[in-house]
């Protein structure tokens, strides 16, 4: 995501990939300002009265929405956004719907200035916008799992499983020597030369299938991790555990995950951490957050009094030099954390309740 400009109340922002809808769709919630290059029919070209001629040419124009609705489906293409016309060059007044996509110019803005959360979020978007995603693939002797990790979940992307169709024993080893073959071909289509791969799995297959990439040119950097388990697991446990950080570095998701679960475990312990709202209240008013974990959309509920009091509690969390993590919930971490209410508190100190 990049900044464009900023607004009195507002920004100009320019969507830049599928983690900036995800983002924007955070951002607008109804009741704020949307504005956007989009296209329009003209009204006076109808045969009756307020009609329009199916025919005539749509106009592009700058339109400025007042939100009602989002609809956003995340690792998608683009985000709607459906409101009321404010402004435009006709049709004020009616409904209409922008479909913001990677490419695209957006002006957000809300009466009185855009929220303390929602800048945070922007701005957290624009730090992080370089840092490149990568493909994570799951290798077992039969079963390859393709996943790419963003700023904001694991996307699957495919799941190719080897049938024996009835093989002897002896010809298992070419069998399999095919199947990685193709599953091979597959990624290096997926992948693109910059992205870096990290290839994890229980077994040895995976160093197998890293030489298979090789042998059909592929010049991604690469890093092999061996895991405990298979499946979507092992991708957990690979994020989790650091054994991809010389390609992960200090993602967004990474990071957002292992504090999820060091979260979950000083929970398990009995250690310094805390959920729920009041608790955490508690825990912000000493001075004891060290980070707070919440599910992004807590911050931009339709609950008027719910919303300003998580408002609050970050910002008396961040007075005190806390951090605040704005989760998604597309990854089985995010799925924790809506388990345990959506926002838990690693503390300085352990409380006493």
């Amino acid at each position: 995501m990049r900044r464009v400009k900023r607004l009195d109340e507002g920004v100009r922002l320019r969507v830049e990939d599928q983690d900036d809808l995800w983002v924007i769709a955070q951002i607008c919630r109804p009741g704020s300002s949307v504005g956007m290059l989009s296209h329009r029919r003209d009204s006076t070209t109808g045969t009756k009265e307020d009609g329009r001629a199916k025919s005539a040419e749509r106009k592009p124009m700058w339109i400025v929405l007042r939100t009602q609705e989002t609809a956003f489906q995340s690792f998608t293409d683009n985000l709607r956004v459906h409101g009321i016309i404010e402004e435009a060059k006709i049709d004020i007044g009616s409904h209409h719907t922008h479909v913001v996509s990677p490419g695209d110019e957006v002006e957000i803005s809300r009466e009185g200035g855009l929220a303390k959360p929602d800048l945070d979020l922007i701005n957290e978007a624009i730090s992080s916008g370089t840092k490149a995603k990568a493909g994570l693939i799951v290798v077992e002797s039969d079963e390859v799992l393709v996943f790419e990790v963003t700023s904001r979940g694991i996307r699957d992307v495919s799941n190719f499983s080897m049938r024996g169709g009835g093989k002897r024993v002896s010809d298992s080893a070419s069998v399999r020597k095919a199947f990685f073959e193709n599953v091979a071909n597959e990624v290096r289509m997926v992948f693109r030369d910059e992205m870096p791969l990290v290839i994890c799995g229980p077994g040895m297959a995976r160093e197998q299938f890293e030489a298979n990439l090789r042998e059909l040119g592929c010049k991604n950097t690469i890093s092999n991790a061996a895991t405990s388990i298979g499946g979507r697991s092992a991708a957990n446990e690979v994020l989790t555990e650091g054994a991809a950080d010389a390609v992960l570095g200090e993602h967004v998701l990474v990071r957002e995950i292992r504090a999820i679960e060091e979260a979950l475990r000083r929970v398990s312990v009995n250690g310094a951490v805390t959920y729920g709202m009041s608790p955490i209240s508690e825990a912000a008013s000493q001075g004891a957050v060290e980070s707070l974990i919440i599910d992004a959309s807590l911050l931009r509920g339709e609950d008027e009094t719910s919303r300003e009091k998580w408002e609050s509690i970050c910002s008396e969390i961040k007075s005190s030099r806390g951090a605040i993590i704005q989760a998604s919930t597309d990854h089985d971490a995010g799925q924790q954390l809506l388990g345990m209410g959506g926002a838990i508190a690693l503390l300085r100190w352990k409380l006493d309740h």
